[in-house]
């Protein structure tokens, strides 16, 4: 991104002191901040890692406002939410008054007098919640859950929680390959920009050329259409899922030939580093991205991606929230 769409970036997400105030996307946040989010997501974390409850966000009210359908997202943000001990409201956006022909400003500041705190938003629009945050919501946190094709900024922070905690090496010393329907994943572009920030040693991106967006060498990323090539070597690979709804016309010859050619399968993981990581954002298309036996093998992290995603949304909601007041004066100054 050019470095005055990041300035631009920064300015939104974060207030006076450089603190977060709205979390809408990691562009724009340094490897300090992203270091802050993943140390306050362990400490939500005990020895076992387990979820441990907070009294942070008590008295706060936290509405789900999710005009896209999802269950993973809205129900760990739920839970991450009731966790800190927050009110939570899950909106029905396909039942609102937005239907009715009232518009979303019109809505959102509707639910804003109703003494909303914080706003969590899936939208199928790119640059939903970055709109909602700079023009229509600035006084409530606003935490993007995934934008059309642009971001998913707590998926790809949960991701790295998920690395940091188990790959047993720096993030300097790791090649992670991305594998699959890269152009219409969000996931895959917060990743990216998370590695990238971190320092990862190398970023790999393995898809057919149907499945790659132009101009994606410009992101810093080694690009594979050998699946076997790709992943040797890797220390984490990440399969994402094939998103039939967002493709508009079939960019594959067939799911079994997507799995022939990019299916995570127990011989390619084989052929990557010795204990290499197993990831998928969910959900899965088991025998399309990733064979079971991969999926529920020793070297999976897919259902600890899950769990750690509570935590991360935890901290995401907590330091939003406390940049915010910090922002009105009503808390010190200091990082959140």
């Amino acid at each position: 991104m050019h470095l005055a769409a990041l300035h631009t970036m920064s300015q939104i997400q974060l207030n006076q002191y450089g603190n977060l105030r709205h979390f809408l996307s990691i562009e724009g946040l340094s490897k300090q901040y992203l270091t802050h989010i993943l140390e306050t997501a362990e400490t939500f974390l005990g020895e076992n890692g387990q979820i441990i409850n907070s009294p942070l966000l008590d008295g706060r009210t936290v509405m789900n406002l999710f005009f896209e359908p999802s269950t993973r997202t809205r129900t760990t943000f739920e839970v991450a939410a009731k966790r800190l001990s927050a009110n939570v409201l899950n909106i029905d956006m396909q039942q609102s008054s937005t239907k009715k022909g009232e518009t979303l400003r019109d809505t959102l500041w509707n639910l804003e007098a109703m003494a909303a705190d914080i706003f969590v938003i899936r939208h199928s629009a790119s640059g939903a919640a970055h709109f909602m945050a700079q023009t229509v919501c600035p006084d409530v946190a606003i935490i993007n859950g995934g934008d059309g094709r642009h971001s998913h900024p707590t998926q790809g922070m949960l991701d790295m929680l998920t690395i940091r905690r188990h790959a047993g090496k720096p993030f300097s010393e790791l090649t992670v390959a991305i594998i699959g329907d890269i152009k219409h994943s969000r996931v895959a572009r917060s990743d990216i920009e998370a590695l990238q920030t971190l320092g990862a040693k190398e970023i790999r991106v393995i898809a057919p050329k149907t499945l790659l967006p132009s101009g994606i060498e410009e992101f810093g990323v080694k690009v594979f259409e050998n699946m076997d090539k790709g992943v040797e070597g890797c220390d984490v690979m990440i399969a994402l899922r094939i998103q039939n709804e967002r493709m508009g016309s079939s960019l594959l010859a067939s799911s079994e030939e997507f799995y022939k050619l990019y299916g995570l399968t127990e011989g390619r993981v084989q052929r990557a580093a010795p204990n290499a990581l197993v990831m998928h954002p969910g959900p899965m298309n088991r025998g399309v991205e990733i064979a079971s036996n991969v999926a529920d093998g020793s070297q999976s992290v897919i259902l600890k991606q899950v769990n750690y995603g509570i935590a991360v949304r935890m901290a995401v909601l907590s330091l939003a929230m406390q940049g915010q007041l910090q922002a009105k004066g009503l808390l010190n100054q200091g990082m959140a």
